[in-house]
């Protein structure tokens, strides 16, 4: 069910945003902003046709700056402008991506300072209404005078002369605008530029893998927590006490999520003596210390991304108060790129420490279990391959998780002599959250394995729901079978929620994106 969102320029919060990436809000732009929209136009319209020359709006751009354009052409020179940046290639980017670029650069002009006219964020936010998707090739932005290609794809598309997504297919702009009731954008001076200079696409993919990493990781602490009990592991690690000697808060709120998933386990019960294990191995009780490192840089990133999505990112900017247009470089997407390397080796880590748990699960010289939780080991192999699978997957996700933002590589002529790649830093997230998503799925199966040589002791009823949901569609290896759809089954519950709607059962639970430091100090 849709719901009327007001664009309060610089005020969106991270659940609108969500709510824009699902498609579920309405946008609409009210009274408030216009004014200084209207003023910001009116000012470059003097400007364009007066005798100084002002970057991107009587001149050329990029190495081109210093080519003065002749009044008649300013217009043509927008158009032209977008026509020749439409450059880009590879695969098209998602439609909850390409609804969030229309939404943040609408929000973006909205506050001001762009110099564009109302009626031409009235027509982005009238597109993503209407469910207008612009076809935008997913490759061919560097993160630096914006995300250029990307948003010339978006424009040229809303000019009529690009193409749109309809129900997958590709279609040509006038036939699909007049589809979906929408007129075609006539450019001004300036309009074209800041359309095109901001970083709402890297942006836009970084939140992407944001809230698509969100049950990914929420699963990540049922599947850690199952695996804890499968292999008879102690929950002393988990203890409040330790953790607020260190202070740090997503490691505070790891701890407690694992408390309160072990909650009750009669298998923890039954080794709390007569047990000669001193210490788990640090896959098992060091949780909380890595996941919780982990939930750190993805609310720093949170929060990164939040500031951007309420940014002014383009350039020249307008300050009508001051009368006067000024060139900067808010365009540069570093900030992106930072969280989204942040955010690439957090969700690697998540998926090397389950690889780890899984080896463990299967060495039946540390879990006490049978060798690959098999009932019959050598006429068996039972979780043997499975294991490999994510260790090839975890070993992926090392080269996925180096840092894009490293790589500067010099554009236009070295006139834009250092650039981000934020944009590919965002995009490559999907691949590591894929990996990570399987290599979770994969532990899945092996704590639920390990839990059959425990029986007829029972986990906590939080853990046993969740082996519950995998029986339903995978039942116990009493020997071996095609696993192959069992891991998809599996990594289904993690992609989709599943698992994590266990957590949220949890009294108390934090936000995982934001932080909840007064709660976690509390917490006994």
């Amino acid at each position: 069910m849709n719901v009327d969102l007001d664009i309060e320029p610089g005020c969106l919060t991270l659940e609108q945003l969500r709510a824009i990436y699902q498609g579920t809000a309405r946008l609409r732009l009210g009274v408030e902003p216009r004014w200084k929209i209207r003023a910001s136009a009116e000012l470059v319209q003097r400007v364009a046709h007066g005798a100084a020359p002002v970057y991107g709006v009587n001149t050329g751009f990029g190495k081109l700056a210093d080519k003065r354009i002749d009044d008649s052409e300013l217009e043509a020179l927008q158009v032209n402008l977008i026509r020749s940046h439409s450059a880009g290639v590879g695969e098209p980017l998602a439609p909850p991506v390409v609804r969030l670029m229309l939404a943040l650069k609408a929000a973006s002009l909205a506050r001001g300072y762009s110099g564009v006219r109302e009626s031409l964020v009235d027509a982005l936010l009238s597109a993503a209404n209407a469910g207008a998707i612009p076809y935008v090739p997913s490759q061919g932005s560097v993160g630096a005078s914006g995300d250029l290609a990307p948003l010339a794809h978006m424009t040229l598309a809303l000019l009529g002369e690009g193409e749109f997504l309809v129900d997958g297919a590709r279609v040509g702009a006038l036939d699909a605008l007049e589809q979906f009731g929408l007129a075609p954008l006539h450019l001004r001076p300036k309009e074209g530029l800041a359309l095109i200079n901001g970083t709402q696409t890297s942006t836009a993919l970084a939140l992407h893998a944001l809230f698509r990493f969100e049950p990914v990781l929420e699963a990540a602490l049922v599947v850690g927590a199952l695996t804890v009990d499968a292999a008879r592991g102690s929950d002393g690690p988990f203890d409040a006490r330790i953790h607020r000697l260190r202070g740090q808060p997503g490691q505070m709120d790891v701890a407690y999520c694992y408390r309160a998933l072990l909650h009750g386990s009669a298998i923890r019960l039954s080794h709390l003596t007569g047990d000669d294990r001193v210490q788990d191995p640090y896959c098992l009780r060091c949780q909380p210390q890595v996941v919780g490192a982990c939930l750190d840089q993805l609310r720093y990133a949170a929060q990164v991304l939040l500031r951007e999505a309420n940014a002014v990112t383009d350039n020249p900017l307008v300050f009508v108060e001051d009368n006067v247009l000024v060139s900067g470089g808010n365009f540069h997407a570093e900030p992106v790129a930072l969280a989204a390397d942040a955010m690439a080796v957090a969700i690697a880590e998540v998926g090397a420490i389950s690889e780890r748990r899984i080896a463990m699960l299967i060495d039946s010289s540390v879990s006490r279990l049978p060798p690959f939780l098999s009932a019959e080991p050598g006429l068996n192999s039972g979780l043997m391959m499975a294991h490999v699978t994510a260790a090839s997957l975890a070993s992926e996700n090392k080269s996925l998780a180096h840092p894009a933002s490293v790589d500067s590589l010099p554009t236009s002529a070295n006139q834009e002599d250092h650039v981000s790649m934020a944009t590919f830093a965002a995009r490559r997230l999907q691949r590591l959250i894929e990996n990570t998503a399987y290599i979770l799925g994969i532990e899945l199966l092996a704590a639920a394995q390990a839990l059959e040589f425990l029986r007829p002791l029972r986990s906590s009823l939080l853990l046993e729901r969740a082996h519950f949901l995998l029986r339903e569609h995978c039942p116990a290896m009493e020997r071996d079978r095609y696993l192959a759809p069992d891991i998809e089954w599996a990594t289904s519950l993690v992609r989709n929620g599943s698992l994590g709607s266990i957590l949220k059962t949890i009294k108390g639970l934090p936000a995982l994106w934001m932080p909840t430091e007064a709660l976690a100090a509390s917490r006994e």
